[in-house]
């Protein structure tokens, strides 16, 4: 059995594991409400973190060793936090582990590690991470999605968020023409990658997710950076401008 350890609350760690995993069966971790979706979880089973344990990292570690003694999985897949999101899997047993990796702050990141990282047995890269990466390399190129019926028969700006309201306002400033709004207190859709192909202009943020499903239409896409405090989106943004 495949663990996939998708700890963060937003949708962008589910969607990544969506996309990792394929068709192939596994166990979802995770604390996030979208684990509530089947269409962000593919109606794969889902064992929730408990939010007593969002602030205890010694509490969280040792919930976790029990989970792991009792589940013995044949394989754990980490999403982007090689330490745990609180800094959890340090010092601890893993089994067979790869860690699927994306760039980080490692300056705020480090602070919450208390000890080793745990070594991997491969370290997937999905972007330059920045950082000393906790095992051999190798590049894992996620797939794009095919195009999907359009939402709108005209010209229309696409505009894509998953996060607060204030944000959306900021992203909606960048939009022009008609405009279609994909949000979850808006327009509801999901996934939304293969909408992207119809949209004369596509507004996201600069989430990993964001920039990668909307690379082959790099040239009508505006990538609008938000602070975070463990992703760099501003780097990010950049990195695309250059």
């Amino acid at each position: 059995m495949i663990l996939y350890y998708a700890l963060g609350g937003g949708l962008g760690h589910l969607t990544r594991a969506r996309k990792v995993l394929g068709e192939e069966e596994a166990v979802l971790l995770t604390a996030s409400g979208h684990a509530r979706d089947p269409r962000v979880t593919g109606g794969r089973p889902v064992i929730p973190v408990p939010r007593r344990l969002g602030h205890d990292r010694a509490a969280f570690r040792t919930w976790l060793t029990m989970l792991l003694d009792d589940l013995q999985p044949d394989e754990l897949l980490v999403d982007a936090f090689p330490g745990g999101i609180l800094g959890e899997l340090c010092g601890i047993e893993l089994p067979p582990a790869r860690l699927i990796a994306r760039a980080l702050r490692w300056d705020v990141y480090a602070r919450r590690l208390d000890g080793p990282l745990p070594a991997y047995d491969t370290v997937h890269a999905l972007e330059p991470l920045g950082y000393e990466p906790p095992g051999p390399v190798e590049t894992l190129s996620l797939p794009h999605a095919a195009p999907g019926e359009p939402l709108l028969d005209e010209p229309h700006t696409l505009v894509v968020h998953a996060g607060p309201e204030r944000e959306l306002q900021v992203l909606l400033a960048h939009a022009r023409g008609k405009t279609l709004v994909i949000h979850p207190r808006h327009q509801d859709v999901y996934p939304v990658e293969p909408h992207f192909a119809h949209a004369e202009h596509i507004v996201t943020g600069a989430g990993f997710n964001a920039i990668h499903e909307t690379a082959p239409y790099r040239a009508r896409h505006t990538a609008v950076p938000f602070p975070r405090e463990l992703d760099d989106q501003y780097a990010r943004a950049a990195m695309i401008r250059a």
